[in-house]
């Protein structure tokens, strides 16, 4: 858990969440709207913000903003008097991407460009950026519009000029939980008694939750000096034990039945956290992994491992695939201690 010390850099502030419907983005809201003076929860999804300030506006000054981050004049009036700005806001899923690679490069790429320029305007003064694993060597749309908006986040530290505004990113594993990630499908499936759908039985993933994504972004924000990567160190499986062990709780005593579909268009069979041209210039926190900016980032007071006096320097690759795996009891046990299944009932 963050230190609630860690989080003095938005008490009594106003903050803006873009994608604040969505999985990160209102688990993010429940956390800040206690410590913040006003919270402005953006999003184009109408039905969402609406469900979203009717569960939780009692909860703290929350200003649903309905707006599309594809609209830079929106943004910066959204922007007016906002100190720092958690950017969740994405097509995230592959599949999609691939089909419509146009629509993701208008939203994860020209969004961001609008985000970074709206901040800047209104000298906000720290902007987190929400990315994926899938941004290391990515072989599919989605990933590389994550990879290209990780160099924009760091571009932007060049260019801020006089400004009080910083930028870092966070790189997320898959969210288990989140709307539209496997543990949802999975268990509508068992739950029906039908069969589970697997691509491939040697698909490995790093998996974090939905609270642990959130301390993350928080984390990332209190630490950050501009141009850093944040990335929590997580667990990985493999996605066939994640499917048995599922079966295990959900459907006890019942063969698992399996479907086998293939690689989908994009997809990768193991995913990796960091580079190895990243490894030569990332420390290591007791939680997270911190790769700072490269020396060809032209960046006033550019953080380096001396920034970290509480980091060592990373040895070791992280790739899911080489990676030790939990066994079906560790992930019985971690779906059972984060009540991920509890969640989604």
């Amino acid at each position: 858990m963050i230190d609630t010390s860690d989080l003095e850099y938005v008490r009594g502030r106003t903050v803006l969440v873009t994608g604040a419907a969505g999985t990160i983005g209102s688990a993010l809201v429940k956390k800040l709207l206690p410590l913040c003076t006003a919270v402005r929860c953006f999003d184009h999804a109408e039905t969402e913000l609406f469900f979203l300030n009717e569960n939780l506006a009692s909860r703290g000054r929350l200003s649903p903003q309905l707006g599309d981050i594809r609209d830079l004049d929106r943004l910066r009036f959204a922007m007016t008097g906002v100190d720092v700005v958690f950017h969740t806001a994405a097509l995230k899923h592959v599949g999609l991407g691939e089909y419509n690679p146009f629509e993701v490069v208008q939203t994860n790429l020209q969004g961001l460009n609008n985000i970074i320029r709206a901040s800047l305007d209104a000298d906000v003064e720290r902007v987190v950026f929400t990315s994926s694993d899938k941004a290391v060597n990515p072989t599919n749309v989605m990933g590389a519009s994550k990879m290209m908006g990780e160099r924009l986040i760091i571009a932007a530290n060049e260019i801020r000029g006089s400004r009080r505004s910083r930028f870092a990113a966070v790189r997320f594993g898959n969210v288990i939980g989140s709307r539209g990630s496997v543990v949802p499908i999975f268990q509508r499936q068992l739950q029906r008694g039908e069969p589970v759908t697997l691509t491939d039985e040697g698909m490995t993933r790093y998996v974090m939750t939905i609270d642990e994504a959130a301390q993350l972004v928080l984390e990332a924000g209190a630490r950050m000096k501009g141009g850093e990567t944040f990335v929590t160190k997580m667990r990985a499986l493999r996605v066939i034990d994640l499917a048995r062990a599922m079966a295990t709780m959900i459907a006890p005593g019942r063969a698992l039945d399996v479907k086998k579909t293939g690689l989908r268009a994009g997809e990768k069979l193991y995913e990796e956290l960091i580079t190895a041209e990243e490894l030569e210039r990332t420390v290591e926190l007791a939680r997270l992994l911190v790769i700072l900016p490269p020396r060809a980032a032209f960046i006033a007071d550019a953080p380096t491992a001396s920034s970290y006096p509480d980091a060592s320097r990373a040895t070791r690759e992280w790739n899911s695939g080489t990676d030790m795996l939990m066994s079906e009891g560790d992930i019985a046990t971690y779906l059972a201690e984060h009540r991920v299944l509890e969640a989604l009932a």
